[in-house]
C-alpha cells in the first residue's frame, strides 16, 4: 500500500486553519486530521479526543521524555504536542493527515519528515485579523493585542513553506487547499495581498 502524505497547516491566530483542516478532512475521504494533545483546558463546546486531548502537564511531560511527540512547542503559556504514533499509523493505512500547528512545529517536522508538504494561511489584512479575533469573543482586549503582536511574527515565517494561501474567502481558500493535496499546484490563485503590509515592512 502506498503511504500517505502529511500536509501541516499553520497561521496566525484568527487565521481559520483550524476551520480550514476540518473542512478539508470532510471535503476529502482519504483525509484524516491528528489530534493534538495540549495542556490548557477545553473551551465550550470543544470535545476530548476529538478537538484535542487535553492532559495534565505531567502527562505531557511524560511524553516529551518518552519521545512520544513528533514536535512539541508552548504556545501563549499552553503546551501542544503532535503524537509520532498517530501520524504514522495514519500514513502506513495509506491517508493522508493534515496537521494544524504553528509554525516551529510546521519547521520541526519538515526536519524529521521532508517530504510533508507545509501550507502557510495568510489573512487578507491586519484588519480582517484583528476583526476575526475579536468576533471570536474568547479573548480580552490585552489578550487579542497581544496575540496580534505574536501573529505578525508568525507571518515572518511564511516563506519557509512550500505553498501559501491566503484566507480572504472560506470557500476559495478550501479549494486552494484541496488544489494543493491532489497535486494541481498550478490551480492555487495568487497571493492578491500585501504581504509587506501584514509583516509591518511598509
Amino acid at each position: 500500500m502506498k503511504p500517505g502524505t502529511l500536509f501541516v497547516l499553520s497561521a496566525p491566530s484568527g487565521a481559520g486553519k483550524t476551520s480550514l483542516a476540518k473542512a478539508l478532512v470532510d471535503a476529502m475521504p482519504n483525509m484524516a486530521v491528528s489530534v493534538s494533545h495540549t495542556t490548557r483546558a477545553a473551551r465550550p463546546g470543544e470535545q476530548q479526543g476529538v478537538d484535542y486531548y487535553f492532559v495534565a502537564e505531567p502527562e505531557f511531560q511524560d511524553m516529551v521524555d518518552s519521545g512520544r511527540f513528533l514536535e512539541h512547542a508552548r504556545v501563549f503559556g499552553h503546551r501542544y504536542g503532535t503524537s509520532r504514533q498517530a501520524v504514522e499509523e495514519l500514513l502506513h493505512q495509506g491517508r493522508d493527515v493534515v496537521l494544524d500547528i504553528d509554525w516551529q512545529g510546521a519547521r520541526a517536522i519538515k526536519q524529521q519528515m521532508p517530504q510533508a508538504k507545509t501550507i502557510f494561511i495568510l489573512p487578507p489584512s491586519r484588519a480582517a485579523l484583528q476583526k476575526r479575533l475579536a468576533r471570536r469573543g474568547q479573548d480580552s482586549q490585552g489578550v487579542i493585542a497581544q496575540r496580534m503582536r505574536e501573529a505578525v511574527s508568525e507571518m515572518q515565517h511564511y516563506r519557509e513553506f512550500d505553498c501559501v494561501v491566503v484566507n480572504d474567502d472560506f470557500g476559495a481558500a478550501l479549494e486552494d487547499l484541496k488544489a494543493i493535496v491532489r497535486g494541481d499546484t498550478a490551480g492555487i490563485r495568487p497571493l492578491g495581498v500585501d504581504v509587506a503590509a501584514l509583516l509591518g515592512d511598509t
